[in-house]
């Protein structure tokens, strides 16, 4: 993990002797207690050591306990790997690129959370759609797992579903009416228990399995 180090005029710190370029090893690593501090963002080492007396390092710091302090981004490691020396003048512009990457974390979690569910309990929802009124599974009408025709779903205990379709009121599997499996024409389903069902259908309402009517293999 790249982190900053806060030192002494002497480069020491709690009294141990460091030097630039080397790497040091400890047994245990406890926030506050024992093993080598550093801090994630670059200012918050001047909480422990102020510019009037301190210097400052950018480290790696290996096997970092998972603990945290409150208030600050200050990390215990077993391992730490001092770099090179930085004066306040790099500090600051560290720190405000650590900012930058935060925020661009920040951004990019937003856009995930807005981006569209794959599972819906009411109407007209889709996983991946270029038509009307899809969705991959739905408990609504509408539904559709792949479509680039109209009212097309995968699973669906609605009506007007389909699995893929290019045509239209297509559906895999349904217990309501217009379904079908694979559809370049209309009304089509693979099982249904409702109305015009069928499998493969490159005509009107066809259907393998039915328990309704207007079905046909």
């Amino acid at each position: 993990m790249k982190a900053f180090k806060g030192f002494d005029k002497d480069l020491k710190c709690k009294g141990f002797q460091y030097e630039v370029g080397k790497t040091y090893e400890e047994p245990e690593a406890e926030l506050c207690k024992c093993g080598f501090h550093a801090c994630e963002a670059p200012l918050d080492v001047l909480v422990y050591y102020p510019p009037d007396s301190g210097r400052y390092c950018e480290v790696e710091l290996d096997e970092v306990s998972d603990e945290r302090e409150a208030g600050d981004t200050k990390v215990c490691a077993k391992k730490i790997t001092v770099g090179a020396e930085l004066g306040l003048p790099g500090l600051i512009k560290a720190h405000i690129e650590w900012v930058k990457t935060q925020v661009d974390k920040a951004l990019l979690k937003a856009e995930s959370a807005r981006s569209s569910a794959a599972v819906n309990s009411g109407d007209r929802s889709a996983a991946v759609n270029s038509g009307d009124r899809s969705a991959a599974v739905n408990s609504g009408d509408s539904s559709a797992a792949v479509n680039s025709g109209y009212r097309s779903a995968a699973v669906n205990s609605g009506d007007s579903s389909a699995a893929v379709n290019s045509g239209d009121s297509s559906a895999a599997v349904n217990s309501g009416y217009r379904s079908a499996a694979v559809n370049s024409g209309d009304s089509s389903a693979a099982v249904n228990s409702g109305d015009s069902s069928a499998a493969v259908n490159s005509g009107y309402r066809s259907a393998a399995v039915n328990s309704g009517d207007s079905s046909a293999a």
